[in-house]
């Protein structure tokens, strides 16, 4: 249950203006009168050393002693256009990438984190009919899930960016070949700015572990690209998360990049906008996504502690998040097409140890399958060999099968090949002069987040050699 205790004495100026404050912004809370209530009284004591602080406010299980009009604001969400509550969690992109855009834009928001409150996932739940949907937002009670930016905008009337800055460069996608990029273009003394759809790290930011980046035995996909991004905003590089960009057209031998938040202007271009998983594309799977079926197993795992689920695929990742998901979840079944595994011999030989992992091989998937409800319920299977189906029942599933290039953007813009990748030259050049491409979004490109800092390495040259032009 949400909880906003204030803890007061009727004679107290300080314990006046905020009672009135909450109730003006029409903020429930139950008053206590440490007057009236020893025990009260004791708590006020214990929490601020043995001083009697009133007022004192427990928010959601966090102390707050006699705090002005302006950190109430800041706690609690309230806005002179609304009242913002954001549920969600840490280890969320999207959650990171709503909770940056408000703050960019001067917008208070109450943070609650659905891993520490049950009543907060509960909440979660209910208003999206069962399904387990972070950010959840509420705008004067209102809800919005998972909103983008520009929903954010209009429910709270946030001006459209009009951009008449020109930049030496824009990069589109803020993972590690983007972060690189501008980690050189700015040490070129290149005015660069990095537009990013969601959060900066792209897929690397969604690995539990990495094992392969040289400098690190291991470190995590998030911590890696934390220390990326802080190099790239020491240098100078300006950072907007959250930005969807729409269109791109030359204007006046510049580059005019329009999102639903705001226009921007560039002297070139560097595509870094990465890869996304790829679906199954069979019955069911698109009702059940993000309710039941998911693709990233450190964006949604925490979500299935002590529960049963399904993955699918045989390659590196699907045996990487196994490995990582079996450290919390009941029982995994690992769903594979072939006979073999594609994956790498390191997690290959890891995965009979793991004895919560049951592997299901050359079965085909067929059919998610809900209940009455509409919530998953399972994964109907066709046995390779036999034709056989069966239907195996778990609280979800996560699906690793390949990566499909993020370049709808770019289809009419540079020269894509047959699989929707942008095709390269030299310093990373594109069909288009002042565009460049680096990262997962280009031909021939490797998936690794070593190899993407190369690429973002060889991207800058080719900026450095035609912007000195």
């Amino acid at each position: 249950m949400e909880e906003l205790k204030l803890y007061g004495a009727d004679w107290c100026p300080d314990c006046r203006r905020a009672k009135s404050y909450l109730k003006d912004n029409d903020i429930d809370f139950e008053y206590i009168d440490v007057d009236l209530d020893k025990d009260a009284t004791a708590l006020v004591e214990k929490i601020n050393a043995g001083k009697r602080i009133i007022p004192t406010l427990i928010i959601n299980g966090k102390t707050h002693t006699n705090p002005d009009n302006a950190t109430l604001a800041d706690i609690l969400g309230i806005n002179d256009m609304a009242t913002v509550k954001l549920f969600g969690a840490d280890w969320c992109p999207d959650c990171h990438r709503a909770k940056g855009y408000l703050r960019d834009n001067g917008i208070h928001f109450q943070y609650v984190d659905v891993d520490f409150h049950d009543w907060a996932t509960q909440k979660v739940e209910s208003i999206n009919k069962g399904k387990r949907i972070i950010p959840t937002i509420l705008i004067n009670g209102k809800p919005y899930s998972n909103p983008d930016n520009a929903t954010l905008r209009d429910a709270l009337q946030i001006e459209t960016r009009k951009e008449t800055k020109v930049y030496d460069t824009i990069i589109i996608g803020g993972g590690a070949a983007g972060l690189t990029t501008a980690i050189y273009a700015q040490r070129d003394r290149f005015e660069t700015i990095i537009l990013e759809k969601k959060t900066i790290g792209g897929n690397a930011f969604l690995t539990k572990k990495i094992e392969n980046y040289p400098g690190f035995t291991n470190i995590s996909g998030p911590a890696l690209m934390e220390k990326m991004e802080f190099q790239a905003r020491t240098y100078g590089a300006e950072i907007a998360t959250g930005v969807d960009v729409e269109h791109i057209k030359m204007l006046d031998n510049k580059f005019v990049v329009t999102s639903k938040t705001g226009t921007y202007i560039g002297r070139s271009i560097v595509a870094a906008t990465g890869s996304t998983y790829r679906r199954l594309h069979i019955p069911g799977e698109e009702e059940l996504i993000g309710s039941g079926i998911h693709f990233c197993a450190t964006c949604d795992g925490a979500f299935y502690r002590d529960r049963k689920v399904i993955i699918i695929g045989g390659g590196n990742s699907a045996l990487e998040e196994g490995i990582f998901l079996s450290g919390f979840v009941r029982n995994i079944k690992l769903v594979h097409r072939s006979t073999k595994f594609s994956a790498s011999p390191v997690y290959t030989e890891k995965i009979p140890r793991l004895k919560n992992i049951e592997t299901l091989m050359n079965r085909t998937p067929m059919e998610f399958i809900a209940d009455e409800k509409g919530l998953f319920q399972g994964l109907k299977l066709r046995d390779n060999e036999s034709g056989k189906e069966e239907v195996i029942e778990a609280d979800g599933a996560f699906i690793f099968v390949g990566l499909v290039p993020n370049t709808e953007l770019f289809k009419d813009v540079v020269h894509l090949n047959k699989g929707g990748f942008i095709t390269t030259k030299g310093l990373a050049k594109t069909s288009v002069e002042g565009i460049f491409a680096a990262g997962d979004c280009r031909e021939g490109a490797i998936a690794q987040v070593a190899a993407a800092t190369g690429e973002g390495v060889l991207a800058s040259y080719g900026l450095r050699e035609y912007l000195k032009n």
